[in-house]
């Protein structure tokens, strides 16, 4: 307590000192006191007590008027404006090492990736510099030390949002997939392929050579993802999706078991179809209720797809499920998560737990009890999870734990005379002691079955496979869809960035061009006559946004080459196709009864261009507001969010009902 009152007195020298020599303070927390010359700043000691008649030289830093805030004898630097000040700062922060060609490569796999670190060529997987691989290799358990680290790939990925260009061909990828699954069987039972397939990639998502890939006799299960970023165009859209996911499954030569007939040999069986989430958990407690009921009939389960997909959010999202062993998600670093397509660079894995009756049953009973709960009895953890999901998609789901395993309390060794210290002492600072990292036992994995991460298969012709990462970010949509919806005549054009455009040639009446793409990605009307030269002068500028970087850009970027298509329209209330713009999005265009349509798309050189029929979202064009006045848009008009396993009350009910 005295000294406490020792330093408010000290304080309040200062500011009467400050006030009669009429300067402001300025507030910097966290540092010390520290000795200044004589004049400058003192405290008369009559203000600590009878007898004192020196002033103690010194004041507080953080109480410090701004004239004294510099070093004594050196010049008043100018400060840096807040925006060139955040740029240096983070370029001091990103990471710098040489590559050393003599170390040899580990046998211990990057935690977010899944690629062997090293330190020898920094464009090879698993490459990280040789100073952290170094240190690391030099702490008492050796190789054990780079268990749980990561790549420099991974690390800007995740926090600079940078990409680093790796020379790893698209059969490097694909070999590697298929190598995995060509496997001889392990526990007697083959494979189970958990086929991640991006609804909004359809049909292109599903890969042509899907059955070479795969391999024969293979289980496939199809799961049709990100499902919770496209708006109800009607009350039974899921059931649309999932047929168009068997259709499309068909084309790629993927063939549903008939019941009773396992099919012919060396054939690859499609056991089911599933609409999930895995970024907002909708349909997930589903899919792993499904995975745990057919446990004797498969054996490893490995997530495939293209890039992009969400392999590596499902693989995160499952591991902090029912479907891994509990003390997995402790063991287990988490995926690295990234919009940079081919993110993983090899298999990540984790142990499945073993589903026994009586987990089955107590699983049962918390999702029976889960689905009771109201949003009102969730907690305020699980009401800020929920709102958080609400903004950025249509469907949430809930993922619970059942066979959690409860942990001790943290004890706190507190230590008063280590908060108390003199002013000639220093304080006392604890030394971090790291957490020591949890391994599995033999016992826990000795006939376990594991669930694998593979990498993403590069999808040809994908425009993605031009854009730098700043514009992936702008291309992929990161939250719900809201259409945007225009109405053009015959002679006016579209523009979706500068990565497609669409001409309306010929019709006898207005038609209605619904976009379905990213938030961020513009779009720009504008007449016929005038496409050229506004795309020569606003394309790699704000305009147009993507591609970015201006003239020099563009003279790497490809052409857009063009493509004629002939519609003929069912009606206002039903669009008749979708032109697919490669991976940059697609429009819905809903035309009058019978109306012949001429339509000319243009996408950059080498990228495809699909039109879907029928479209994904056929009444798409009701999901708008009024239109803008004296333009040819309307209002966008975003619908509520609908919450898996949640008591709903009425008006929730209501607003399902009149989707």
């Amino acid at each position: 307590m005295h000294r406490l009152c020792l330093r408010r007195l000290l304080v309040a020298g200062a500011q009467a000192r400050a006030r009669a020599l009429g300067t402001p303070f300025k507030l910097r927390p966290g540092l010390r006191c520290q000795p200044l010359p004589a004049g400058l700043a003192s405290v008369p000691w009559d203000l600590l007590g009878p007898g004192s008649n020196e002033e103690e030289l010194f004041v507080f830093p953080e109480y410090l008027p701004e004239e004294l805030e510099k070093p004594w004898g050196t010049e008043v630097v100018p400060k840096k404006p807040p925006r060139e000040r955040r740029c240096q700062e983070r370029r001091q922060h990103r990471p710098k090492g040489q590559p050393d060609p003599s170390m040899p490569t580990s046998s211990v796999s990057c935690s977010g990736c899944g690629a062997e670190l090293h330190c020898q060529d920094p464009a090879m997987p698993g490459y990280m510099p040789s100073e952290k691989y170094l240190s690391l290799l030099g702490e008492p358990e050796g190789q054990g030390g780079l268990r749980g680290a990561v790549c420099q790939r991974c690390w800007l990925l995740v926090h600079h949002q940078q990409a680093l260009r790796l020379e790893v061909s698209r059969d490097q990828y694909r070999s590697l997939v298929s190598t995995a699954l060509r496997q001889l069987p392990r526990h007697g039972r083959a494979p189970l392929v958990l086929y991640v397939a991006n609804v909004l990639d359809l049909p292109d998502t599903l890969l042509p050579d899907l059955p070479e890939l795969l391999g024969p006799t293979i289980n496939i299960m199809v799961l049709g993802n990100k499902v919770d970023l496209l708006p109800p165009d009607s009350h039974d859209y899921l059931k649309r999706f999932r047929k168009q996911l068997l259709l499309n499954c068909a084309q790629a030569g993927i063939h549903p078991v008939t019941k009773g007939i396992r099919g012919s040999a060396g054939r690859q069986h499609l056991v089911d179809i599933h609409l999930i989430s895995a970024k907002t958990g909708y349909g997930v407690e589903e899919l792993i209720s499904k995975l745990q009921g057919s446990w004797k009939c498969n054996g490893d389960v490995y997530l495939v797809g293209a890039t992009n997909s969400g392999k590596s959010t499902l693989f995160n999202t499952l591991l902090q499920s029912d479907y891994c062993k509990s003390r997995a998600s402790e063991v287990v670093n988490r995926a690295t998560v990234s919009p940079w397509p081919g993110t993983t660079l090899n298999l990540l894995k984790f142990p499945l737990i073993n589903p026994t009756s009586d987990r089955i049953f107590r699983r049962k009973e918390r999702l029976k009890a889960e689905a009771e709960k109201d949003e009102e009895q969730l907690s305020r953890d699980e009401k800020k999870t929920l709102n958080y999901f609400k903004k950025q998609g249509y469907l949430i789901g809930r993922i619970g734990r059942t066979f959690q395993q409860q942990k001790a309390e943290p004890v706190i060794d507190f230590d008063p005379d280590t908060l108390s210290f003199t002013m000639e002492e220093e304080p006392v600072v604890s030394i971090y002691k790291p957490k020591e990292r949890e391994e599995f036992t033999y016992n826990e994995v000795k006939d376990a079955r594991w669930c694998f991460d593979t990498p993403g298969i590069v999808k040809e012709n994908c425009v993605l496979n031009l854009l730098t990462e700043k514009e992936v970010k702008l291309v992929l949509p990161s939250k719900a869809i809201v259409p945007r919806t225009f109405v053009l005549k015959p002679g006016m054009v579209l523009f979706l960035g500068a990565l497609g455009r669409i001409d309306y040639l010929q019709g006898e009446q207005s038609s209605w061009f619904s976009v379905m793409a990213s938030h961020l990605l513009p779009v720009h009307v504008t007449f016929l006559e005038k496409a050229d030269v506004i795309y020569q002068k606003h394309s790699g500028n704000d305009l147009l946004k993507v591609p970015m970087g201006g003239e020099e850009r563009m003279k790497e970027f490809p052409p857009l080459v063009p493509q004629d298509i002939m519609l003929e329209g069912i009606g206002a209330d039903e669009a008749v196709a979708d032109i697919k713009l490669s991976s940059a999005g697609w429009v819905a265009v809903t035309a009058q009864l019978e109306d012949k349509v001429h339509l000319r798309a243009y996408v950059p050189e080498g990228t495809g261009l699909t039109v879907r029929r029928p479209p994904l979202l056929p009444y798409i064009v009701h999901i708008k507001g009024k239109r803008i006045k004296g333009s040819v848009a309307y209002r966008t008009k975003k619908l509520p969010p609908l919450v898996e396993n949640l008591k709903r009350t009425n008006q929730q009910k209501k607003r399902t009902s009149d989707l």
